[in-house]
């Protein structure tokens, strides 16, 4: 019998123990339609009216790569939009001018396999005309209905929490249930997003990888600007190039699905991406449940 395996992390003073043989898939299975089936039937999330994930067998010569179809072994082609099929991880480069050699990509992103990180659940703010003079705001200006994310449900959620356990940070959203698994976000079904003010406390508090629920971080219809993706990382405004000042080893992981079953916490969490030279990657965030245990 295999027994269990356990780590022990030490962050400044404290020590954590966990164990590896239990945690949490923050991924939604991206289930691949067949390139001839109806739209109708599938069950995938779906960002920006992109087209569907979908998968068909390699075929070559006499070969096809589907034992159904009477080959020796299985080999699909997959097509996917890492951005609008699923849960994905995306870097600087995904605004930025990729020659420019601070634009990283997946490949070049250096992760830790264990961050300490925090887990965390706000109820968005739907905006209507009390809310349209507060203090958070957007570029472009908030419309009535925009459902946001504001620094002041952030700075409630993490008051409690120290800046070492805040290298990764998990959002979810409520109300929060398993038909975001299947999501198609449009113009009828606009998710939440955030406001400037939010990001900006995010960068205070010194968070390097942001893990959320929703598909993007700004609106989705906002001109363009992506204001939000370009305060996290630090480059201008209406500019493609990062800078020495940029905050390029950053990453934004986004339509990630933490099950009502974890609970707000502090975890260490793996993200998992493959080396892709690209500017975003399907991806697998992993949790794991730790203690606190004496030297």
């Amino acid at each position: 019998m295999i027994s269990a395996t356990k780590i022990t992390i030490q962050i400044l003073e404290q020590c954590y123990q966990l164990n590896t043989d239990f945690s949490f898939s923050l991924a939604i299975p991206v289930e691949f339609t067949k390139s001839t089936e109806s739209s109708d039937t599938v069950v995938q999330p779906n960002h920006f009216d992109a087209k569907l994930a979908t998968s068909k067998p390699m075929q070559g010569g006499s070969f096809i790569g589907d034992t159904q179809q009477g080959g020796s072994c299985n080999v699909n082609e997959l097509f996917i939009n890492p951005h609008c099929n699923g849960t994905h991880t995306e870097t600087i480069a995904h605004i930025c001018d990729t020659d420019n050699a601070l634009s990283l990509k997946i490949s070049d992103i250096l992760i830790s396999p264990l961050m300490p990180c925090v887990v965390i659940s706000v109820e968005p703010t739907i905006v209507d005309d009390s809310s349209m003079n507060a203090t958070d705001s957007y570029t472009p200006k908030l419309n009535h209905g925009d459902k946001i994310i504001q620094r002041a449900d952030l700075e409630k959620a993490l008051n409690n929490y120290p800046q070492a356990q805040l290298q990764c940070l998990v959002v979810r959203t409520l109300p929060n249930d398993e038909s975001k698994c299947t999501q198609v976000y449009n113009q009828n079904s606009q998710p939440a997003f955030f406001t400037r003010q939010a990001i900006l406390y995010l960068n205070e508090r010194g968070i390097e990888h942001l893990v959320v629920d929703i598909p993007s971080l700004d609106r989705l219809h906002d001109d363009g600007l992506l204001t939000c993706h370009h305060l996290f990382w630090q480059v201008n405004e209406g500019s493609h190039q990062a800078s020495p000042s940029s905050l390029i080893n950053k990453t934004i992981t986004e339509m990630a699905f933490i099950d009502n079953q974890i609970s707000d916490d502090f975890y260490f969490i793996n993200l998992q991406t493959p080396a892709f030279n690209n500017d975003a990657a399907p991806s697998r965030p992993v949790l794991f449940n730790c203690q606190l245990v004496n030297h």
